[in-house]
């Protein structure tokens, strides 16, 4: 079988994690149960929160069966690794800079590539030399699986994992007991639904990510990336009704 070949992901920084306390010390701090990862390797997708349940921060650890990394946007980096470097206090936890790069692709996947954790439609990732030239269009993949982007769909200091798919695409865990933000989250759980999400949309038009979506004379949400007519908004769903104006586009739910 030929394997695919993957292609290098510009926008990610890799961070590797030593010592005894890695896998503790990012299961007390972060929404997912990354425990699994000391049985082998694997993939699991996580977020760094607020006291208050906000996003800061979301990346995936992987155990590559040689070593523990922190996959994460590089435009999150510098202050999601000074956070954990903050709260390691006398944990033994070392991180450094690793000397890999990132590939992802779809189809069959080569030697030692994981499945992404998110989605099936996400395709694989792997660890080591750089792949070819960015081919693949992956907002088009997001939008059609309404999964959210560090940085675009998801802001710091903003954003809540469950208005954003989390529990859908196993970033966050119920049953693994207590992180930063635990609380909160907990609570947005356990409601009878949730008044805000992030939802696919029809768009005619094009506007910049993050324009404000009108309906009704009131701002009812935002709406970020598009791709092919359709688009992902966070929206206010009990007011999202009919057509909406975001700039001079005109869209409505799916």
């Amino acid at each position: 079988m030929t394997m695919t070949p993957g292609e290098t992901a510009p926008d990610r920084r890799i961070h590797q994690l030593s010592g005894t306390d890695a896998l503790p010390f990012l299961q007390g701090l972060t929404s997912n149960d990354v425990l699994p990862l000391a049985k082998g390797p694997g993939i699991v997708w996580t977020a760094l929160l607020t006291p208050q349940g906000k996003y800061l921060a979301d990346f995936l650890v992987v155990n590559t069966g040689a070593a523990l990394l922190i996959d994460i946007k590089e435009s999150l980096a510098p202050a999601t690794l000074q956070r954990l470097s903050m709260y390691r206090l006398r944990s033994d936890v070392q991180i450094s800079p690793a000397e890999v790069t990132v590939t992802r692709g779809l189809g069959p996947a080569p030697t030692g590539a994981l499945p992404d954790p998110r989605h099936p439609a996400l395709g694989w990732r792997a660890y080591g030399p750089a792949g070819t030239a960015a081919q693949i269009d992956w907002d088009a993949i997001r939008v059609a699986h309404c999964i959210p982007e560090s940085g675009i769909e998801l802001i710091p200091d903003d954003s809540y994992l469950l208005e954003n798919g989390f529990e859908r695409l196993n970033g966050v865990n119920f049953r693994k007991g207590c992180y930063v933000g635990q609380e909160v989250t907990a609570r947005m759980k356990h409601k009878t639904e949730l008044r805000k999400g992030l939802v696919q949309v029809a768009i005619s038009g094009s506007v910049l990510p993050g324009t404000e979506v009108m309906a009704g004379g009131k701002v009812v949400g935002r709406v970020f990336t598009q791709s092919g007519g359709k688009a992902l908004a966070h929206l206010r769903l009990d007011q999202a009704q009919g057509e909406m104006i975001a700039g001079t586009a005109k869209l409505h739910l799916l």
